[in-house]
């Protein structure tokens, strides 16, 4: 199969620049001809914000130069993964020209919430799932704490619901999880067009033996993903089982850090983080928001680490409580001090949660688990465009 895999990159990579190179990496070894179209965020500056704003909206350049890639490979599925703020949805349009079918991963809430987070003020967030125009988020200046940056993403959403872009032009959207599915659904997508495929690792880090005696925490550093609750449950655990923070963000050495037992070790390449991994006692996971998926987690898992995670989101999903890791409440430290200790005071139970989450990444999240499952829905938007074209 020839595919065109579509990317507008991030300035800070993350998750999802992760994922795109997984799946354009597993489905070149499967044989399959891949041509990736990316564009980077590196090139906006301040000068340019009404014309990104615009080109948020409808990419005339971005939709001429994938009409020129599409016309040279005439590839069956174009896959998009970000499309904001570079690509946009344009380019949707290029492949109905085509006759191309569109398969968009949703890794983000971006098609519901300005923010693309459903997380405003500390907590969880839907105020604008449900309306036709989310003027909440504007009010709240939602994006990059602007009203004028969150009117433009707001303005690039009517637009395309308007045009009905999200049901005519993509065949098959999908979401990492189900609970991520659940979300749009509520939204008002219809169910036969958004299936869900877990992410998956590439390659196997290995199973450690845990001998490090530390906890670990990776992610970026910032309110969402529960740094402060995180800090304040070490208050109470301390140098009980010390803590090693790896990552970057507006919350780095907080003051809540400023003691002992935590160790700030910054951004870290993947084989550190994995080497970390495999020596750690267990991983913290205390999201706050509703996480889209948990790539940590099942990192956590292939090196046979336990979890401690937040009850929330596709952390519910993915950790079954006391056989795959532990759960804790949310935004609360006390709670996560106690499970922590709890587990601490139980090492044949901790080193059994590491085994059965070993096993659980090895049935659902290497890329032999989910290969069939991507392949499948390719062939599903092959034949939903082929009928509406």
């Amino acid at each position: 199969m020839r595919i065109v895999l579509a990317h507008n990159s991030y300035l800070q990579r993350g998750g999802e620049d992760i994922v795109v190179d997984a799946e354009a990496a597993l489905l070149r070894g499967m044989g399959h001809e891949v041509v990736e179209f990316r564009v980077d965020n590196r090139g906006l500056n301040a000068s340019s914000r009404m014309r990104t704003a615009a080109s948020a909206i409808w990419s005339f350049d971005s939709k001429a130069r994938l009409a020129r890639v599409l016309a040279d490979v005439q590839p069956q599925v174009c896959h998009f993964h970000n499309t904001f703020p570079l690509i946009s949805p344009s380019a949707y349009r290029a492949c109905r020209a085509a006759t191309v079918a569109v398969v968009q991963t949703l890794h983000n809430y971006r098609l519901v919430c300005p923010a693309a987070t459903l997380f405003r003020d500390g907590h969880p967030c839907i105020e604008c799932r449900d309306r036709s125009v989310p003027w909440p988020g504007v009010m709240h200046a939602c994006y990059r704490s602007s009203r004028a940056a969150t009117a433009a993403v707001a303005a690039m959403l009517v637009t395309h619901r308007a045009l009905g872009t999200w049901q005519r032009d993509v065949d098959v959207y999908i979401t990492p999880s189900e609970f991520a599915r659940s979300m749009f659904l509520s939204a008002g997508f219809a169910p036969d067009h958004v299936f869900a495929k877990p992410n998956f690792l590439p390659l196997d880090p290995g199973v450690g033996e845990h001998r490090g005696g530390y906890a670990l925490f990776v992610g970026r550093l910032t309110e969402d993903k529960g740094i402060l609750t995180l800090l304040e449950a070490w208050r109470d655990i301390g140098e009980q089982l010390p803590l090693k923070v790896v990552g970057t963000g507006p919350l780095a050495h907080h003051p809540y850090g400023e003691q002992r037992g935590v160790e700030w070790l910054g951004e870290r390449g993947r084989d550190e983080v994995f080497a970390l991994m495999r020596d750690a006692t267990l991983l913290v996971f205390p999201s706050i928001w509703f996480e889209t998926f948990g790539l940590t987690i099942i990192e956590a898992f292939a090196t046979g680490l336990p979890v401690v995670a937040s009850r929330l989101g596709t952390a519910l999903e993915l950790i079954e409580h006391g056989v795959t890791g532990l759960h804790f409440t949310a935004g609360d430290a006390q709670d996560l001090a106690r499970s922590v200790q709890h587990a601490l005071g139980d090492t044949d139970g901790l080193a059994a949660l590491g085994r059965r989450g070993r096993l659980e990444f090895e049935r659902k999240f290497t890329a032999a688990a989910t290969y069939e499952l991507q392949m499948q829905i390719y062939q599903r938007a092959i034949e939903r465009r082929t009928t509406t074209s």
